[in-house]
């Protein structure tokens, strides 16, 4: 089916082509206001019950702060009368901003926690509406506006609609550096792999295909559905590195076959038929894989999948449609444009991944112990692993938004970023109400509990309620600490407030709620994902070597080399053992991005199994022993898969250079997993284990043999 195929891109190659470019363009138009459609939030769980505390409080209360102005007085004390008059004239200018309410300020309030202990900051509170992309709109607006030295006082942006948009700005800055470092890089590698300039363009040209079409994919879905913005990043160095190594096997298979001295007809024909069934399966294990993020409820990580499943479809579509009608148009002008010693340098490196698997086979047990045990060790950071979620803490800090943080957590009587909120559904007697607040009041670590009857300290009242907090279709509540926001102590005070008894029904959120409910979401639905990944894995895996062991021995090895990443990634970001070097504050392993760094160095793992195992399998299945055929095969497909993977590392560890913090973890442990990958697991461990079950590598049952020759689809 494969060959006739291909025999047809080649009879209409300039057909397919004029085609192609037309839609590229299409794409091209449509993806060119991705940015403005993406959110960039979704790292809650819509369904917890501190996003339903969070939804009540919008809709019925005015909604959280969201905005922090912190104000420093030039004179020393925001007391003094110039601090104070300038003060009080920030908040009535916020006040009648449109789109902004419920502003409260030291100077109007008169609540002490407002005010900094040493009396040079005090800050002003203030609600931006909005849907997510609204509130960084306007947000951006206030900033640009109000966040300003003047001669009484020096005012700073923070809050969540600042850190947003300061997070967002640094990853659009990020991207556009580490585009800016990729693609030359990648430009540079092709030509130095395939020794000629006109080769070395194909790839190129299917990695932007991808990008551009993958960008249009999610300017409509974000129309429609919520789609996170770092999407993005997934999208420019899955799309460039996937369409990268997808046609780089297209070409190299098809310069082999000219190397024949072959007929470009049949040369193309071929080449779809075995590299084409290689990337149909390559590209439908790292998508089946991604699928597992759809079970997830964050929009943080469905977005990947959105982003990630839609970037493979469209590098396979270039690669099987685009790439074949170029190299029949260009035929053995594919070579043109030479640069250096091209046909040595190819044979080198195929002698090399030869005498490499040669060398493993012959002392299988010694060429493989030390690489386990290596890695083994490498994971051991795991056994400490602690998980989080993304806040300020993952900018820098010398941003405003990780400033006006750090000040508020350390300088202030309560951590205003850190307060717990409690949403009670219903009318509420104001006695029982006053003695809920102030039953909560004497839990361990909670320092003030704000309610309408009244407000309570440490199991005693000190001073008035506040109206605004109350209305006919229920109260709020807010419990302040001086904790640190998503420490364990500010989560075991969420827990204790989950379990005291409330007068009505109770919804409990903020921060550290938010963080408990996240890790909660992603934990319940874990197994699920993994029984996808797993299954969906060994089921492709077993279609297309016609063996049950070959998916059994995939599997554990993608395990060990996950494992092994994971724990550097513990070392490095939540250990801080390079925080200096890379610029970023040690925290835990954000529990949403670990979550999706599995699902995409599970999906790429496969992706170089499949390239490697595929021709070990042709030349076994055409009657090479398995010896000769592993020795042949991976001397024939262990310099794509180097090069593959060194293409595709160099996108990610791009991502280094970024400046926020998760967004560098993302980079570097997929970076890392790639070289591990391609060198240690597929240079040494799988030559070693091949090696020792000898005819056992391509063992299945009867009756799943019977299936699989009933429904495989096969080389050519």
């Amino acid at each position: 089916m494969l060959y006739r195929y291909g025999s047809l891109i080649h009879r209409r190659a300039r057909l397919v082509l004029v085609i192609a470019v037309l839609l590229i363009a299409g794409a091209a138009v449509a993806g060119a206001g991705v940015f403005g459609r993406l959110q960039g939030g979704g790292f809650d769980d819509p369904g917890s019950e501190s996003s339903k505390a969070q939804r009540l409080i919008d809709e019925r209360f005015g909604g959280r702060a969201n905005l922090v102005l912190l104000a420093h007085a030039t004179g020393g004390s925001v007391d003094a009368p110039d601090a104070a008059a300038a003060g009080r004239d920030l908040a009535a200018a916020l006040q009648r901003e449109p789109g902004v309410r419920d502003v409260v300020s030291y100077w109007s309030a008169g609540v002490p926690d407002l005010r900094s202990a040493d009396g040079a900051d005090a800050i002003v509170l203030a609600h931006v509406d909005g849907d997510a992309t609204q509130r960084r709109e306007r947000a951006g607006q206030l900033i640009e506006r109000y966040a300003a030295d003047g001669p009484a006082l020096h005012v700073r942006a923070g809050g969540e609609t600042a850190v947003n948009l300061d997070v967002n700005g640094q990853v659009a800055r990020s991207l556009a550096i580490a585009e800016a470092i990729a693609v030359p890089l990648t430009l540079l590698l092709l030509i130095l792999v395939f020794g000629s300039v006109v080769s070395a363009l194909l790839p190129l040209a299917i990695g932007g295909i991808a990008i551009a079409g993958t960008f249009a994919e999610l300017t409509a879905l974000g129309a429609v559905t919520d789609v996170s913005v770092f999407a993005i990043n997934l999208t420019t160095a899955l799309g460039l590195g996937l369409g990268i190594d997808y046609a780089l096997l297209m070409v190299t298979r098809f310069r082999e076959e000219l190397g024949e001295d072959r007929p470009v007809a049949e040369a193309l024909a071929t080449t779809v038929a075995t590299a084409g069934r290689t990337i149909l399966f390559a590209a439908g294990t790292v998508a089946t894989a991604l699928t597992a993020l759809l079970v997830f409820p964050l929009y943080f990580l469905r977005s990947f999948a959105y982003a990630g499943i839609g970037v493979v479809v469209i590098a396979a579509l270039g690669a099987l449609v685009v790439a074949p009608a170029l190299l029949a148009v260009l035929g053995r002008r594919v070579n043109a444009w030479p640069v250096g010693r091209r046909r040595a340098s190819r044979s080198a490196g195929t002698a090399f991944w030869a005498r490499l698997a040669g060398a493993v086979m012959r002392r299988p047990a010694l060429a493989a112990l030390p690489v386990v045990l290596g890695l083994l060790v490498v994971a051991s950071p795991l056994r400490h692993v602690a998980f989080g979620t993304p806040d300020e803490g993952v900018l820098r800090p010398g941003s405003a938004g990780r400033q006006v943080a750090d000040r508020l957590a350390t300088g202030f009587p309560s951590n205003q970023n850190a307060s717990v909120d409690i949403v009670l559904t219903g009318p509420v007697d104001r006695d029982r109400l006053a003695a809920y607040a102030q039953q909560l009041s004497t839990l361990d670590d909670a320092a003030l509990v704000t309610s309408s009857a009244g407000t309570f300290g440490h199991g005693t009242r000190a001073g008035e309620g506040n109206p605004a907090l109350s209305r006919p279709t229920g109260e709020r509540l807010t419990v302040a600490s001086r904790l640190t926001a998503k420490s364990d102590a500010a989560q075991r005070l969420v827990r204790s407030i989950r379990s005291a008894p409330a007068p009505a029904e109770a919804y409990v959120g903020g921060v550290d709620a938010a963080l408990i409910d996240t890790t909660h979401a992603i934990g319940a639905r874990l197994p699920l994902g993994i029984a996808i990944v797993v299954l969906a894995t060994f089921v492709l895996l077993f279609l297309f070597t016609g063996s049950v062991i070959q998916p059994l021995r995939a599997l554990v090895l993608n395990v060990l080399g996950l494992s092994a990443i994971m724990g550097a990634l513990v070392w490095i970001f939540q250990d801080g053992h390079l925080a200096s070097w890379l610029r970023f504050t040690p925290r835990p392993m954000d529990t949403a991005m670990t979550v999706l760094m599995f699902v995409i160095v599970f999906g790429l793992s496969m992706d170089y199994e499949v390239f490697i195992i595929g021709r070990i399998a042709e030349l076994h299945g055409q009657g090479m022993p398995t010896d000769e055929a592993v020795r042949t095969g991976l001397g024939r497909t262990g310099r794509i898969v180097s090069a593959a993977a060194a293409l595709l590392a160099v996108s990610f560890f791009a991502f280094g250079t970024g400046t926020v913090s998760f967004l560098q973890m993302f980079g570097i442990g997929c970076g890392l997993a790639i070289v591990v990958d391609a060198t240690l697991i597929r240079g040494v461990l799988v030559p070693a284990i091949l090696r020792g079950l000898g005819r056992l590598n391509w063992y299945s049952p009867a009756p799943l043999r019977r299936l699989h020759a009933t429904v495989a689809l096969r080389e050519a």
